[in-house]
C-alpha cells in the first residue's frame, strides 16, 4: 500500500515488509518515509486544520457516521487485515473492528457536544456588568503515533476524536502493522473528510516518530506504546500537550471468599487474548495461601484446553506473538523464572513465534516475569498472607493502568478500589476489560490523560475565556 501525504497516496522506492507474524510471509510493502515525507504531512495537516476548524461540528459527526457504515460493510476485510499483519485469532480481529465502530461512533456522537460554560463573573471583585464565558476550540495539528496489538481500534481512539474535536490529523501507525490504518484513512476520505484533514506516515519511530514530535507545528501528542518510548516522547515534545497510555504489569488478586471457578475463567480470558499482548492482560495473579494451591488446580486444566496455532484456523485460542525476538524474550523471561525458583504450572513451551500460554507458580515480586511488562501469554502467581500483603504487592510497581480483585465483600472491594495504585479498578473480574467509552488511563509511569473518545476531544481541545465588558 502506500501512505497518504498531503491529500496524495504517495509511494517511493524506499520499502518497508509487513511480515504474517505466525510464518514470516510478506503480506505487502509500504513506504519508508523520512523526516521530509513528515514535514510535507505536517504543512499540509497545518492546512487542514483551518479547514476542520471551520467545519460545523453536524458535519464532522456526519463524516464519522459514514465511516462507521464503511466499516461495517468491510468487516470481514479490515478483520482479515488484522490477522494477517497482527497475529490475533480471526474471532479477535472481527471484535476489535466491531470495536473500531463503535468507537468512531461514539466520537460522532461527541462531536455534538462540545461545549463551554458560562462564568459568574459577577461573583468576583469588580466583576459587576461583566458576562464571561469558556469555548473550547480544536488543537489544530494532531499526531497520532500507534502500537501494533489493536491496529484498527487503537488508531480510531485517536483519530475519532481529532476529528470529531476539529482538528487535523497525523498517524504514524506502527512500523509492523500499518495495513489497517492505512484502510481506515481510505474509509475516511471515502466518508467524506477533507484530505488535508489527514495524513498517515509509514515508516520507523526513530525518524518518523522524532521529527513528528518534535515540530512546533505540532500542537498534540497522543500516543500508545512502552514506558521507555513514551518517555522519550515526552522530553522531545516540548510545549505539547500530551496523552500517554503507557504500559503495565496487571495484577489479580484473589481472596479466599473468591469463587475460584469464575476466578479461574476470567484469568483464563484476561490473560491471553491476543497472545498476551494487550497492555492491561493479567500478568500478575496474588493469590492468598488459603486459596493459592486450589487456584493453580482451578486455572491449569484451562490453560491446557487452549490451542495454540494458525489464527485463521477457528479452533484456535492463542496465535502467533507479534515477532520471534518477543517470543524469545518471553519464553527467556520464564526460563529465568524457573532458575530463580519458580514452577511451570502448564505450558512453557515456545515454537516460532507461538508461545504456549503459560502458568508459572511460586512467582516472587523481584523476577522479572513479575516486575517488568511481559507483554505475552505468561501468567505469575504469587503468594500472599493478608489483603494489606496483597495491596501492597499489587502497588509494588511503576506501574498503576488495570488492576483487578475477586472477592464477595462490598467492604474489600472498596478498601482495594481506593488503596490500589491504578487508573482501572475491577472487581471479580480480571483487568483486561475495556469499554471504548469510558475513561482509559494510567497512573504512577502507566501514562498521563485519558482516552475515550468523550475523554480524548477534552484532550485535543483547548480553552479560551471570552469577557464581555460594559453590561451595567
Amino acid at each position: 500500500m502506500k501512505m497518504f501525504v498531503r491529500g496524495q497516496w504517495v509511494d517511493k522506492p524506499q520499502r518497508i515488509e509487513v511480515k504474517n507474524p505466525l510464518d514470516g510471509s510478506i503480506v505487502d510493502t509500504v513506504p519508508r518515509a523520512d523526516a521530509g515525507d513528515v514535514d510535507e504531512a505536517i504543512a499540509g495537516a497545518v492546512e487542514g486544520a483551518e479547514i476542520m476548524r471551520r467545519m460545523p461540528a453536524f458535519e464532522r459527526s456526519q463524516i464519522l457516521r459514514r465511516a462507521v457504515g464503511l466499516i461495517n460493510q468491510r468487516q470481514e476485510e479490515l478483520a482479515e487485515t488484522i490477522t494477517r499483519e497482527e497475529g490475533k485469532i480471526l474471532a479477535e480481529a472481527r471484535f476489535e473492528v466491531s470495536r473500531a465502530a463503535e468507537t468512531i461512533d461514539l466520537s460522532a456522537d461527541e462531536a455534538k457536544r462540545i461545549t463551554g460554560e458560562v462564568l459568574p463573573l459577577d461573583a468576583a471583585p469588580g466583576g459587576s456588568g461583566r458576562l464571561g464565558f469558556t469555548l473550547r476550540v480544536p488543537c489544530g495539528v494532531v499526531a497520532a503515533i500507534t502500537p501494533f496489538n489493536f491496529p484498527l481500534n487503537l488508531v480510531s481512539h485517536k483519530v475519532g476524536p481529532a476529528i470529531a474535536a476539529g482538528n487535523a490529523v497525523v498517524l504514524k501507525p506502527a512500523s509492523d502493522t500499518p495495513l489497517s490504518a492505512l484502510k481506515l484513512v481510505e474509509i475516511l476520505l471515502e466518508a467524506g473528510l477533507p484530505p488535508l484533514a489527514i495524513a498517515c506516515v509509514t515508516g520507523s519511530g526513530g525518524e518518523v516518530g522524532r521529527a513528528l514530535c518534535s515540530d512546533h507545528r505540532v500542537r498534540k501528542i497522543s500516543f500508545t506504546g512502552s514506558r521507555d518510548v513514551g518517555e522519550a516522547i515526552a522530553k522531545t515534545a516540548g510545549l505539547k500537550r500530551v496523552t500517554m497510555e503507557l504500559g503495565s504489569n496487571s495484577p489479580l488478586v484473589v481472596l479466599p471468599d473468591a469463587d475460584l471457578e469464575k476466578v479461574a475463567r476470567a484469568t483464563v480470558a484476561t490473560a491471553f487474548a491476543n497472545a498476551g499482548q494487550v497492555c492491561i492482560s493479567t500478568q500478575r495473579v496474588i493469590a492468598l495461601d488459603a486459596v493459592y494451591e486450589p487456584l493453580l488446580e482451578a486455572v491449569r486444566p484451562l490453560v491446557e484446553k487452549m490451542s495454540v496455532g494458525d489464527p485463521f484456523d477457528e479452533k484456535t485460542r492463542v496465535g502467533p506473538m507479534i515477532r520471534p525476538a518477543d517470543a524469545e524474550r518471553v519464553a527467556r523471561w520464564i526460563d529465568d523464572a524457573v532458575k530463580q525458583g519458580a514452577r511451570v504450572v502448564v505450558g512453557g513451551h515456545r515454537k516460532g513465534t507461538l508461545v504456549e500460554p503459560t502458568l508459572v507458580a511460586d512467582v516472587k515480586p523481584e523476577m522479572r516475569i513479575s516486575c517488568d511488562e511481559l507483554f505475552g501469554p505468561a501468567v505469575g502467581v504469587t503468594r500472599a498472607a493478608s489483603l494489606d500483603e496483597a495491596i501492597h504487592l499489587a502497588n509494588d510497581s511503576r506501574y498503576g493502568l488495570s488492576a483487578a480483585v475477586f472477592t464477595e465483600r462490598l467492604d474489600t472491594a472498596m478498601q482495594f478500589a481506593r488503596e490500589v495504585q491504578s487508573g482501572n479498578i475491577h472487581i471479580n473480574w480480571g483487568p483486561q476489560w475495556r469499554a471504548d467509552l469510558m475513561p482509559y488511563g494510567g497512573l504512577k509511569q502507566s501514562g498521563l490523560g485519558k482516552e475515550g473518545p468523550k475523554y480524548a476531544v477534552q484532550e485535543m481541545t483547548e480553552t479560551k475565556m471570552v469577557v464581555i465588558h460594559g453590561l451595567e
